[in-house]
């Protein structure tokens, strides 16, 4: 007899007309027919002979061609006996011992950031994300990564306006001299001031197009992770707000910027004060499993949700807002992807963001 075994590395998300394989080794996934879900099953209580003696020729070749499949892409391998098959299953148990792992702040003066240093190392903060709408300079993107030299913090990620003086060697100098800045992103550029061919330790970008805050929660298959971590934390939190803080324009102490509920400005109370109120983490375990249309998605491991912009059309028995994300355009039920912006469905909720003119 041959027992297949799939690899524990190999995780299946079951939609409500196909499946998703997602290698969290290799970081991949890739759709399958929903019947491929049922021989899987199937794989993991019987050997392939006993499954291809319950089927027709004809089916027995369709099996065939799945198995096939599995081996050609590495999901699995087969033994000969059952008692081969005893391997441990991953644990999709998800921990991170610090109180917070991402900030976001939609800076309006650089200054609030020695403001914010202590806060930073008390609660273990490790992933910076600075919106700036204004031109920073060279003295103030060192200073942004000389702020936090003590701290946990692992990355920083800047996104901000391009201005005349940016060239290349405006960047080697901001190489050299930076260690936690891991993605730049420079909008409002024309044009490339030049061909980005050095090895920089940080990934640079350069957009045409303006960035506004409020672009954030869009949900596109070019945004999906199939990273183990963030899988991980989609199935046990909410992919997005989890271990999440954040500053807006005016101060505001939210869970998102662009979320409605503030928790206290920073001008008068600080991130841990904020972080202790009662309702900051109300969100923070909305998985997607809870949220309408998301639930029946093949794709909800791997995409990260928006509780700012949403449908507003359902509400668990909390008052939380389990509505799907406005701004995604898929779905799940006739595998179709569409411009969220033109559905008439959503004009409401669109209107009351003030987002027309997004359409």
């Amino acid at each position: 007899m041959r027992y297949f075994n799939i690899f524990s590395t190999i995780f299946i998300t079951k939609g409500a007309h196909r499946i998703l394989v997602s290698d969290l080794q290799r970081n991949t996934s890739e759709l399958y027919p929903l019947e491929f879900y049922d021989l899987i099953e199937e794989l993991k209580k019987k050997s392939i002979e006993e499954i291809l003696e319950t089927y027709d020729r004809e089916s027995q070749d369709i099996v065939q061609e799945y198995l096939e499949i599995l081996l050609e892409n590495e999901y699995g391998f087969i033994t000969e006996n059952d008692w081969d098959r005893n391997f441990p299953p991953l644990s999709y148990e998800y921990f991170e011992p610090n109180l917070i792992n991402d900030l976001v702040i939609e800076m309006a003066d650089i200054s609030l950031l020695k403001r914010l240093k202590n806060s930073v190392e008390n609660l273990e903060i490790r992933h910076l994300v600075i919106y700036s709408s204004k031109p920073l300079t060279l003295e103030e993107l060192i200073s942004i990564d000389y702020t936090f030299t003590s701290s946990l913090l692992s990355g920083i990620e800047i996104i901000s306006p391009f201005h005349s003086e940016i060239d290349l060697e405006f960047i080697q100098e901001l190489n050299h001299g930076t260690e936690r800045i891991y993605s730049l992103i420079f909008f409002q550029c024309l044009h490339k001031p030049f061909k980005i061919k050095d090895d920089f330790k940080f990934n640079l970008k350069f957009v045409t197009e303006p960035i506004k805050i409020s672009s954030c929660g869009k949900v596109d298959m070019k945004y999906f992770n199939t990273n183990l971590p963030k899988v991980l934390e989609a199935l046990n939190h909410n992919s997005c707000l989890h271990k999440k803080i954040s500053i807006d324009i005016e101060g505001n102490i939210k869970n998102c910027p662009l979320m409605q509920e503030s928790f206290g400005k920073i001008q008068n109370i600080s991130l841990e004060e904020a972080l202790a109120q009662p309702g900051f983490k109300r969100y923070w375990n909305i998985t997607k499993d809870s949220i309408e249309d998301c639930k029946d998605c093949e794709f909800r491991y791997i995409c990260t949700d928006c509780r700012a912009y949403t449908e507003r059309s359902h509400y668990s028995s909390e008052n939380l807002d389990i509505s799907k994300p406005l701004k995604c355009g898929y779905n799940p039920y006739t595998n179709e992807w569409k411009e969220w912006s033109k559905n008439p469905l959503k004009q409401k909720a669109i209107h009351h963001y003030e987002l027309q003119k997004l359409k």
